[in-house]
C-alpha cells in the first residue's frame, strides 16, 4: 500500500473528521426516530462534557446539510454491519475496521461468544486518542479487540495485521468507511487488491465519492461546500469513482460479487416512510465486494 494514512493526521494530531463523524452518530441517537444504527456507546465515547453539550442542544447539529451527512454516516455503518452479520453467519470470525476512528462496534460486539475477533487499524495518533476516550468514558476494550496502529510512512497493512494475529489463510470481513475520499485512486485500488487476494469468503464494505458530473445541481453545491470545509481542515478529498467503471475494476481484481445499490435503494432499505425526512444523498455510495 502506498505511504498514506488511513485517517489523515497532521503533525501527530488525531483526525478531526473522526471526531465530527462520532458527534453526528451520537446526535442520531438523540434526534432521529426510528434509529437506523443502534449504538448506545456513540454518546459516552465522546466524553462527559461533549456528551452533555450534545444532550442539551443536539439541534445545533441538525441543519439540512448536517442531517443529510448524518443519514449517510449511519446508513454506511448499517451496510457494513449488515454485511458483517452475513459473513459471521457464513463462518467468518475475523473483522477488520480500517480507519476506525471512534467506531464503537468492537465494544458492543454481539458476536463475541461466537469467537469474532476485531482488528482496528488506524494511525497511531488517532488510535492513542481513541484509547484515551475509551478510558475516560469507562469503556473497557474487550479481549477480542486488537488495536493495530499503522503509520504508512513506515509500515504496511497486511504485515501489521498478521503481527496482531490476523490469519491470512482464513477469510476476513473488512469495513473501510470515511477513508477512500482522502486517498488517491491508486492508493484505494492498492488496498482493495490486498483484500481481493484473501481467501474465498472475505469481503470489504467501503464508501466512495462519485464524480460531481453525476449529481444534480443542488447536490453539487452541497458537496462542494463539504469539500471546501474538509480541505480547510487540512484533509482534502483526492478521489472519486464512476460506479460502473469501479465495479468492473473490482471484478478485475478478483472479487466475485459486487453490491453497489445507490441512494434510492439505500433510502428504500433504511429510511422508508420517515416523518423526519432523513435520507441519503447521491454524492457518496456504499459498495460491498466479496471474494
Amino acid at each position: 500500500m502506498p505511504n498514506t494514512h488511513l485517517n489523515i493526521v497532521r503533525q501527530g494530531e488525531a483526525s478531526r473528521t473522526a471526531l465530527q463523524v462520532a458527534q453526528l452518530r451520537a446526535v442520531h441517537a438523540l434526534l432521529d426516530e426510528p434509529v437506523v444504527l443502534d449504538d448506545p456507546l456513540a454518546l459516552p465515547i465522546l466524553g462527559a462534557p461533549m456528551a452533555a453539550a450534545l444532550r442539551d442542544d443536539p439541534f445545533r447539529l441538525n441543519d439540512p446539510s448536517a442531517r443529510a451527512l448524518r443519514a449517510s454516516l449511519v446508513a454506511r455503518a448499517r451496510v457494513a454491519e449488515d454485511e458483517l452479520a452475513r459473513a459471521v453467519a457464513a463462518g467468518v470470525r475475523q473483522y477488520v475496521v480500517l480507519g476506525a476512528g471512534l467506531d464503537t462496534f468492537a465494544c458492543r460486539n454481539p458476536y463475541m461468544a461466537a469467537g469474532l475477533n476485531v482488528f482496528e487499524v488506524d494511525h497511531p495518533a488517532t488510535q492513542a486518542w481513541k484509547r484515551q476516550c475509551l478510558s475516560q468514558a469507562g469503556i473497557v476494550p474487550p479481549g477480542a479487540l486488537h488495536f493495530v496502529p499503522v503509520d504508512f510512512e513506515s509500515g504496511a497493512l497486511m504485515p501489521a495485521l498478521a503481527a496482531a494475529g490476523l490469519r491470512a489463510d482464513k477469510p476476513a470481513c473488512f469495513t473501510w468507511l470515511g477513508v477512500t475520499v482522502y486517498l488517491t485512486p491508486e492508493a484505494v485500488m492498492a488496498t482493495l487488491t490486498q483484500v481481493a487476494a484473501l481467501p474465498a469468503g472475505s469481503s470489504i464494505t467501503f464508501d466512495y465519492r462519485v464524480p460531481q458530473a453525476l449529481l444534480n445541481p443542488f447536490e453539487q453545491a452541497v458537496t462542494e461546500l463539504f469539500e471546501q470545509q474538509v480541505a480547510a481542515q487540512g484533509e482534502p478529498w483526492l478521489s472519486s469513482f464512476e460506479p460502473e467503471a469501479l465495479g468492473q475494476q473490482l471484478h478485475a481484481l478478483g472479487f466475485s460479487r459486487v453490491d453497489d445499490p445507490g441512494a434510492d435503494a439505500i433510502n428504500a432499505r433504511y429510511f422508508p416512510r420517515r416523518k423526519d425526512g432523513l435520507r441519503c444523498g447521491a454524492a457518496f455510495r456504499f459498495a460491498c465486494a466479496r471474494v
